[in-house]
């Protein structure tokens, strides 16, 4: 597990995971105690199932809020997990862009335009989710494996029946 600020004081430039339960919500550690991040209207510390409920916006708007109220009492971790694949961008580009934008509204969608592809692009220059793809893989082989099943049990009680009028 990353440390956290209990453990080890985020440095400008850190990506935060915040665990929210079902999903993890992403924002970019900018300084004194500072970050910015995407925020659809539903995203608020313990909202619980009510955040689920970004799913179903098409906007957000970029916020620069002190880390403790976007955490709330949700576990978190720094999280630049990224590094081994891409090189992150210099830390004062990283913070000059995200304040460039704070108040911003942009287009938002869970799936490719999400809180983690927009911290990421901020850090790396790449918009990359890896929990969506965590979902779409996982979805896709869930439902490989559900039609698998279905027609095993088929094949297993579905067989052709006699039929008993043959001349």
């Amino acid at each position: 597990m990353a440390p956290t600020l209990y453990d080890e004081k985020p440095e400008c430039g850190d990506l935060i995971e915040i665990f929210r339960g079902s999903y993890q919500h992403w924002a970019v550690y900018i300084g004194d105690g500072f970050v910015v991040h995407l925020a659809p209207p539903s995203e608020l510390p313990g909202a619980g199932v009510n955040s689920m409920m970004s799913v179903l916006s098409e906007k957000a708007v970029v916020k620069k809020e002190e880390l403790w109220d976007v955490v709330g009492t949700n576990r978190w971790e720094i999280n630049n997990r990224l590094d081994k694949d891409y090189e992150p961008r210099p830390v004062h580009i990283i913070v000059k862009e995200a304040l460039a934008i704070v108040g911003q509204e942009l287009p938002y969608c869970v799936f490719r335009r999400n809180c983690e592809h927009f911290v990421n692009e901020l850090r790396y220059g790449k918009a990359e989710s890896r929990q969506v793809r965590q979902v779409v893989y996982g979805g896709i082989g869930a439902a490989v494996g559900l039609v698998a099943l279905v027609a095993l049990a088929g094949t297993l009680f579905g067989g052709k029946k006699e039929n008993k009028n043959t001349q």
